[in-house]
């Protein structure tokens, strides 16, 4: 049985309502998430859920193998969302244990590491991660910049995080008057890791998506033509697929008793307690 709950089947707030953006918050997400010195900021997407089905899921999946493998019994998983946050933390907790520093947002940057920040184009927001020492120098001569590139201070992360502020400045001097694909087409022809900030539109037109079955067209039980994302992970031997459409609430009740035991009776009782819809 996996139960999943805002703080968890024990400990003082067991007992208290929680949703998954209350996780976030108390896991320390949001704590990171925006620019220095501005209000917290939802990530985007309801990843506090997210967090927690995935952890809910992995815990199954462990149990289940258990079982099989050591003939025991089930187990009941436990899940809490903001330790699901928590979680994927890093090395959050160990910083401030072992020195006392306590993480704060940095906004597109990646803190301790540089050049890895978004830099503005002419029609959009590319990233670029050119924070290995090989790769900076390959950046630094795509943009003009072969100095900072052969400096010795500058020969590795240490000295570039000394002088972030500047080798970003540079970045964004050059990515600013060009537009997105300019830079990408220079960057990936120097194998500087780069993207586009990709929005709805960008990842239902992009070729890679298509190629990996990662965009699927569905039909929905009420007849409608829909646009769904494909499977993750992609298994060589077995991999998924969509064998029918999103059910309504309640669709498959009956089809899923029976496969658990359940008599035609035994359904009817459930449903007439409220048990099952």
């Amino acid at each position: 049985m996996l139960r999943i709950s805002g703080y968890g089947q024990t400990g003082p707030y067991r007992d208290l309502p929680g949703f998954g953006a209350i996780g976030e918050a108390m896991g320390g997400l949001r704590h990171l998430t925006g620019e220095p010195g501005r209000v917290p900021v939802r990530v985007g997407v309801s990843i506090g859920d997210t967090l927690a089905a995935l952890h809910g899921a992995i815990g199954v999946l462990t149990a289940l193998y258990h079982r099989k493998v050591n003939g025991g019994q089930g187990q009941v998983i436990d899940v809490a969302l903001h330790e699901a946050v928590f979680n994927v933390m890093e090395s959050l907790v160990p910083e401030y244990s072992a020195f006392g520093a306590v993480r704060e947002p940095a906004g597109s940057a990646l803190p301790g590491i540089a050049p890895s920040n978004a830099y503005p184009c002419t029609d959009g927001w590319v990233l670029i991660a050119g924070n290995g020492d090989s790769i900076f120098k390959r950046l630094m001569d795509s943009i003009g910049r072969p100095d900072l590139g052969t400096a010795p201070d500058l020969a590795d992360n240490a000295g570039r995080v000394a002088r972030v502020a500047e080798i970003d400045a540079a970045i964004g001097a050059w990515t600013q008057s060009r537009d997105v694909q300019a830079v990408l087409s220079a960057l990936g022809a120097a194998r500087v890791p780069a993207g586009k900030v990709y929005t709805a539109q960008d990842i239902s037109e992009d070729p890679h998506f298509r190629a990996r079955d990662m965009l699927l067209q569905q039909e929905t039980r009420d007849g409608y033509s829909v646009e769904v994302p494909g499977i993750v992970p992609k298994l060589s031997a077995t991999p998924g697929s969509i064998r029918s459409s999103a059910p309504h609430l309640g669709d498959d009740t009956d089809a899923v008793l029976r496969e658990a035991g359940l008599s035609t009776e035994q359904i009817a009782l459930l449903r007439e307690k409220g048990v099952v819809a």
